[in-house]
């Protein structure tokens, strides 16, 4: 995001560690590691083999920095980007959307403008032809899929199930709303990164997002964000049909 040519970051210490060292007067960036960790329960007069554990989950803040502005360490070269054609994305867009497991109904060319209705679980969408390129159609796809996935069927994603709507007044009613936009647009772009379509760098996204974020008129927005992205992750782990309990 910050317009890096490697993709690598290390913490001041861990480049400490490993020989180097940050140059002086650089500048980090903050980053926000989401863990789990599990909690022993320890019952009276059980077998340790039946003590139970509980997962916890934890937010930790690290201020990391890039390659560059580390010296002393020989850092790897960057993985090359794999190249795909147009006719493979549309092909990998279309295999993300075909293999969501249990999908909403998806209804193309009745309705000019794509949205998710909740009440019937579908999908409107224009038709794809009225699009200026087939990955776009996709990319509109997954923002409505990635709705779906709220249902009270799918994830029983709270800021859907108690979403009132952009007709909502109250303030707490356009906060639900504006965090499902958010949820809806960073899902979006994971499952377009997943296929290959990256061909607007995201712009339209963070333009999107920034807007939803400036209706929002709250100081706390990495709040927001990080939840956000945490509820997008799930939405697109789902759509993949990625579990992420799994090994």
């Amino acid at each position: 995001m910050q317009q890096f040519h490697s993709p690598y970051f290390l913490t001041f210490l861990q480049a400490k560690d490993l020989g180097g060292h940050v140059r002086k007067g650089e500048r980090g960036f903050p980053v926000i590691k989401v863990g789990t960790w599990e909690k022993k329960t320890q019952e009276l007069c059980a077998p340790p083999e039946e003590n139970s554990s509980t997962p916890r989950h934890f937010l930790r803040f690290y201020t990391v920095f890039n390659a560059s502005q580390i010296e002393g360490i020989e850092f790897p070269e960057p993985p090359p980007c794999p190249d795909y054609t147009e006719s493979e994305k549309g092909q990998a867009a279309r295999q993300i959307a075909e293999g969501m497991p249990n999908p909403p109904d998806i209804f193309e060319g009745r309705k000019a403008i794509p949205h998710y209705v909740p009440a019937t679980d579908t999908v409107e969408l224009p038709d794809r032809r009225t699009f200026l390129a087939e990955w776009r159609f996709y990319k509109t796809l997954f923002h409505e899929l990635a709705h779906s996935t709220g249902h009270a069927s799918r994830l029983a994603r709270k800021s859907l199930t108690e979403n009132p709507g952009i007709a909502a007044s109250e303030t707490s009613g356009l906060k639900t709303y504006c965090e499902e936009e958010l949820v809806a647009e960073m899902t979006a772009a994971f499952l377009g990164a997943s296929a290959g379509i990256i061909e607007d760098g995201f712009e339209n996204s963070a333009a999107y997002l920034k807007g939803w974020m400036d209706v929002l008129k709250v100081s706390d927005h990495r709040k927001w964000l990080v939840r956000a992205a945490s509820e997008a992750q799930k939405a697109a782990d789902y759509i993949l049909g990625i579990d992420p309990l799994r090994p």
